[in-house]
């Protein structure tokens, strides 16, 4: 390999959300321990951005900033090249976070009381943009069988039907199972949210971090109808592990959609961006995805690693291959541990620090969720402490 993933640089003290969290739930761990929780890297950022934002830094001001032509080509031709998507610059709207564009979405499109269609277990800010906009969630489940997941289309469409139910937020990529989900099932999806006059948003954070012999198609492409009723979700942040410079490109080609949108961004002020974290998205999708293409392969290196290990010493212990992210979710429920004790055994006894899947939603109990993006060594180091702790409990 070219790059360095072997590399583990240590976050203790440096206001890392997740190893900040790890030390708060065990205090007395060494400093040789690694959190698998929040969904950032344990990786070095690409090299091509760290050594491009020097060399910015050495003339910039650091003033308010725009977004500028560099910054739109760069964008525009990631998603042509990528993801064979053609976008326009005035599509594109910035927020610090796809989080920011959650709240705004439900705020712009819906009323108090209206329902927010999601589908759990699903990334737990929907649930969050919901309620804390004092609107109603409507759970449509996933169907889990043996560990694959799908869409329930019957339930799906008796929601939709429903007046009251006017937005969908939707997970593509899907975290935390880890689908990407074909054509046809798009096709399906779009079918009901076009007859039922249903606004989607649609969380595309995770399009880039494909797994081999899988390929994400952009919700928008699957028709122009479709398209026009459609927020779509990007950001480099998870590609190239810019999380804490708070950049995502929020598209709406639909002009009256994208001005209400901007309009909710405003009354939140969610549309100031950091002027390192335009430049940083700019290098990333003009001169890294050679480092993409490598972290790929490590993810996947990574979630055979994890599944391998389960199947090998523990084998009632479900971790199903990935499709898409670098998320894996691994079924605990033999264990037949309520959720604060299995959280209890993840932290205490086998001092592994994933995140919970009851968060997820109440389908997630019994699951864990890991982040595979850390050095495989790493994650070895750690699974040797899972199996000294689970071979005094497994049965």
């Amino acid at each position: 390999m070219k790059y360095d993933f072997k590399t583990l640089v240590p976050r203790k003290g440096t206001g890392s959300e997740k190893w900040e969290q790890m030390y708060a739930w065990n205090p007395h761990i060494t400093d040789d321990i690694v959190p698998f929780s929040v969904a950032d890297m344990e990786l070095k950022s690409p090299p091509e951005i760290i050594n491009g934002l020097k060399k910015f830094l050495d003339n910039a001001i650091l003033g308010y900033t725009m977004p500028y032509d560099g910054f739109y080509n760069a964008v525009i031709a990631w998603q042509k090249t990528k993801h064979n998507w053609d976008i326009k610059k005035e599509w594109i709207v910035n927020t610090p976070g796809v989080v920011d564009a959650f709240y705004a979405a439900v705020r712009a499109f819906t009323n108090p009381g209206d329902g927010v269609i999601i589908f759990k277990p699903v990334y737990y800010p929907f649930s969050m943009a919901i309620a804390d906009n004092e609107r109603e969630l409507v759970n449509c489940p996933l169907i889990n069988t043996n560990g694959y997941y799908t869409i329930n289309y019957n339930k799906l469409d008796e929601l939709a039907k429903d007046s009251k139910n006017k937005l969908l937020i939707f997970c593509s990529p899907h975290n935390p199972v880890g689908r990407v989900w074909n054509k046809e099932e798009l096709e399906k999806l779009a079918e009901i949210a076009i007859k039922n006059n249903l606004i989607v948003v649609s969380d595309e954070i995770w399009n880039d971090l494909i797994m081999p012999g899988y390929n994400h198609t952009v919700f928008a492409t699957i028709s122009e109808e479709l398209n026009d009723r459609l927020i779509t979700c990007t950001s480099p942040s998870k590609t190239f592990n810019l999380a804490g410079l708070a950049i995502s490109n929020i598209i709406i080609s639909n002009e009256k959609l994208r001005k209400e949108f901007k309009k909710a961004i405003t009354v939140v002020r969610g549309g100031t961006v950091n002027i390192l974290g335009y430049k940083a998205c700019e290098i990333g999708y003009t001169k890294c995805e050679g480092w993409l293409e490598e972290l790929i392969e490590l993810i996947d290196t990574n979630q055979k690693v994890v599944t391998k290990f389960f199947e090998s010493n523990f084998p009632k212990i479900k971790a199903p291959l990935i499709e898409g992210t670098y998320l894996q979710w691994i079924d605990f429920k033999t264990l037949k541990m309520t959720n604060k004790l299995l959280e209890e055994f993840m932290h205490m006894e086998a001092e592994f620090f994933l995140d919970e899947g009851y968060i997820f939603g109440e389908e997630g109990s019994g699951y864990e969720r890991i982040n595979l993006a850390a050095p495989t060594h790493v994650i070895e180091k750690a699974l040797e402490r899972l199996e000294k702790a689970l071979k005094k409990i497994y049965r």
